[in-house]
């Protein structure tokens, strides 16, 4: 099963943009969701995460007080509001799915723990 991330596109720097995440198609609900960024010569990194209800998530250092994660349970869609955008977080933004084994669990930060990815979106912040 394949995701789709969309809405990346080019901002200057201390501007905002959304982007958005279709699918799984099947039992969303049983998901935890992430987004995930690699920039050019650089690992994949976390970059934040939401339980299957939407109740709790969380972020990495560098993007918290800036971006949100959100999900849309009926719609099957997850999005990340990014403000304050930085040079820094130039990046192909990829979204995950992790399937839920503990209704108490949090989104892993760990990349190998993905069950469905999608191919990304790019999102450039130029200076």
């Amino acid at each position: 099963v394949q995701l789709q991330a969309s809405g990346g596109g080019l901002v200057q720097a201390g501007g905002s943009l959304r982007v958005s995440c279709a699918g799984p198609p099947h039992s969303y609900n049983n998901y935890n969701m992430g987004w995930f960024r690699q920039a050019p010569g650089k690992e994949r990194d976390f970059v934040a995460g939401i339980n299957w209800s939407g109740t709790r998530t969380s972020y990495a250092d560098s993007v918290k007080g800036r971006f949100t994660v959100s999900r849309d349970n009926a719609k099957k869609l997850m999005y990340l509001q990014m403000n304050s955008l930085k040079p820094d977080d130039t990046a192909v933004y990829y979204c995950a799915a992790q399937f839920v084994s503990d209704w108490g669990s949090v989104v892993s930060r760990a990349w190998s723990d993905n069950n469905h990815w999608g191919q990304g979106t790019l999102v450039t912040v130029s200076s």
